[in-house]
């Protein structure tokens, strides 16, 4: 069992940037491909950014491509989505994700074994 803890969510202007946090448990950080993931009200949740085991092989959502960057420090297990350029569009519930069985994060939210709590992203115009 693995558990993940986002954080670093809040109210930021239009423009401006965020960095989120999920931390999580265990000694085999390394073993699993991680990505994040968001839903806004009334919307169905949708793939935001992945990175690879080990080595931090990062791909992204065409939405998000050029303002957030995904990253993983195996020692802390943590992986970051630094948010730059935020727009009212991507204020939304973000979410982290763990994938123990593939060595490339999947765009697919069944692909992905354990889920944190979510952390608030509001951007204001």
């Amino acid at each position: 069992q693995v558990q993940l803890v986002e954080s670093g969510g809040g109210l930021v202007q239009a423009g401006g940037s965020l960095r989120l946090s999920c931390v999580a448990s265990g000694r085999t950080f390394s073993s699993y491909a991680m990505g994040w993931f968001r839903q806004a009200p009334g919307k169905e949740r949708e793939f935001v950014a992945a990175i690879s085991r080990s080595d931090g092989i990062s791909y992204y959502a065409d939405s998000v491509k050029g303002r957030f960057t995904i990253s993983r420090d195996n020692a802390k297990n943590t992986v970051t989505l630094q948010m730059n350029s935020l727009k009212p569009e991507d204020a939304a519930v973000y979410y982290c994700a763990a994938d123990h069985r593939q060595y490339y994060g999947s765009r697919y939210e069944a692909d992905y074994d354990y889920w944190g709590q979510g952390t608030q992203v509001t951007v204001s115009s």
